[in-house]
C-alpha cells in the first residue's frame, strides 16, 4: 500500500493485475530447473525480436551492458569518439567510457529534448566512431536524420531505446535505421522485469552473435572462452518479460491516454508541456514538465501527497563524477541541455495510472501555481 495520494510508480498494481499468469510462469521456469540461457530466454528473445521487426535480440542482464556490448562489439575503443547527448541516465556515457571512447556531447532540441541533428555534423571529426541518440522520455530521436549523417560520414548508429520501447515514426520504427537498438528492463520502464536487465536488437546477425559471445565470458561453445562478461537475462525474468510483452502496445496506448488528459487539464498554466514531433508515436514513459521553479512545485506536490520526481536534473557533463580527467568533449553550448535539467519535474506516470489521479495531480499544480 503506497503512503502516497498518487504515487509515481505502479508496479505493485500491474503486479496483481497479471499475478496468475506471472506466478505461473515464475513456477514453470524453477520446476524446470533451467535457469540461466535456458528455453524461457530463447523464447523471450524470439518474442523481442519479433515484436521489434528485427533479425535478433540478445537479453542482458542490463540496458548498460546492452550498450558496453554493443561498443565492444563493433570495435569502438580507445582513441575513438562516440556522439551522444548530456541529458540522459548517466549509463549512456559511462559505456562509453568504460570501453575507454570518449563521449562527446551535443546540444539538444530545446522542445524535444533529444538530440539536434542539425548539430551533429559540426561534432564530427577524424576520431568519431558511432553516435547514440537517446529516445528520451519515449519519444524517438529524429532518426532520418540521424542515419543520412551517419552513412555520410561512415560511422556506426546505436540507438538508446531505454525509454521508447513501442516509440516509433510514421516513416521508420526502432531499430530500422541503425545498427543496434539498447534496452533497459528495470522495473520502472515501459517493459519491466523484477529487478535488473536488459536486451540488445539488430538486424547483423553477426553483431547478435558477437554479443552472445560477450554476454558468456565470450563463450560460444562450453568450455571455450574468449574474454567477455558475465551479462545475461534469467530465465525468471525472461518468463515475466514474455508475459507483459503481449500486454506493452495496451500500457503504451494507456500513458498516451493519461499524458493527453495531463495535456488538456494543465494548458493555460505557467508549465512547459511535452511536445510530440508530428508524425511520432510518443510512449511516454516519463511525463515531463520544465518550470524555473521546479523545487519549489514539487516540495508542493509531495505535501500533497503527490510524488513526482526528477529525470535528470544533474546533466552528465555537470556531475561531481564526470570523469577521469579530460575524457568527454563538449560540442558547442549546452545551454538548452543546462536549462532543462534544472528545471525538469516528472509527474506520475503508469499504465495503470488513473484519470483520477491525474486530476489530483493537476488540481495540486494549479493549487500551487494560485499560491504563488
Amino acid at each position: 500500500m503506497s503512503k502516497y495520494q498518487v504515487d509515481f510508480y505502479g508496479h505493485v498494481r500491474q503486479y496483481h493485475n497479471l499475478k496468475a499468469e506471472i506466478d505461473a510462469a515464475i513456477l514453470e521456469v524453477l520446476e524446470s530447473g533451467s535457469y540461466v540461457l535456458g528455453p524461457k530466454l530463447t523464447q523471450f528473445e524470439a518474442d523481442l525480436a519479433k515484436y521489434c521487426n528485427t533479425k535478433e535480440a540478445v537479453g542482458l542482464n542490463s540496458g548498460t551492458d546492452a550498450l558496453i556490448l554493443v561498443l565492444k562489439a563493433l570495435g569502438v575503443g580507445p582513441g575513438d569518439e562516440v556522439i551522444t547527448t548530456s541529458n540522459t541516465f548517466f549509463a549512456t556515457a559511462e559505456a562509453v567510457w568504460l570501453v575507454g571512447a570518449t563521449p562527446v556531447f551535443v546540444e539538444i532540441e530545446p522542445k524535444t529534448c533529444n538530440i539536434d541533428p542539425n548539430l551533429i555534423e559540426a561534432a564530427i571529426t577524424p576520431k568519431t566512431k558511432a553516435i547514440i541518440p537517446v529516445h528520451l522520455y519515449g519519444q524517438p530521436a529524429e532518426m532520418r536524420a540521424v542515419s543520412r549523417i551517419a552513412k555520410a560520414h561512415n560511422l556506426y548508429v546505436i540507438e538508446d531505446c531505454a525509454q521508447a520501447l513501442g516509440a516509433r515514426g510514421d516513416d521508420f520504427a526502432i531499430g530500422e535505421l541503425s545498427d543496434a537498438v539498447c534496452t533497459s528492463f528495470i522495473i520502472q520502464k515501459n517493459l519491466g522485469c523484477f529487478g535488473d536487465g536488459g536486451a540488445v536488437m539488430t538486424n547483423n546477425s553477426e553483431l547478435a552473435a558477437e554479443v552472445r559471445k560477450l554476454r558468456n565470458h565470450g563463450s560460444a561453445k562450453r568450455s571455450h572462452h574468449s574474454v567477455g562478461y558475465n551479462s545475461r537475462l534469467d530465465d525468471i525474468h525472461a518468463a515475466v518479460l514474455s508475459v507483459k510483452l503481449k500486454e506493452l502496445d495496451k500500457w503504451n496506448d494507456l500513458r498516451r491516454e493519461r499524458a493527453k488528459e495531463y495535456d488538456a487539464g494543465l494548458a493555460g498554466t505557467s508549465l512547459k508541456l511535452p511536445t510530440i514531433r508530428p508524425g511520432f508515436r510518443h510512449i511516454f514513459h516519463l511525463y515531463i514538465v520544465e518550470t524555473p521553479h521546479r523545487d519549489e512545485l514539487q516540495d508542493f506536490l509531495l505535501k500533497k501527497g503527490i510524488r513526482a520526481l526528477t529525470h535528470y536534473p544533474i546533466a552528465i557533463h555537470q556531475q561531481e563524477g564526470y570523469p577521469w580527467g579530460q575524457a568527454a568533449r563538449i560540442s558547442g553550448s549546452l545551454a538548452h541541455t543546462e536549462r532543462s535539467a534544472a528545471e525538469v519535474l516528472s509527474l506520475p506516470m503508469f499504465p495503470e495510472l488513473t484519470s483520477t489521479e491525474v486530476k489530483l495531480v493537476v488540481d495540486g499544480i494549479k493549487e500551487w501555481e494560485a499560491s504563488r
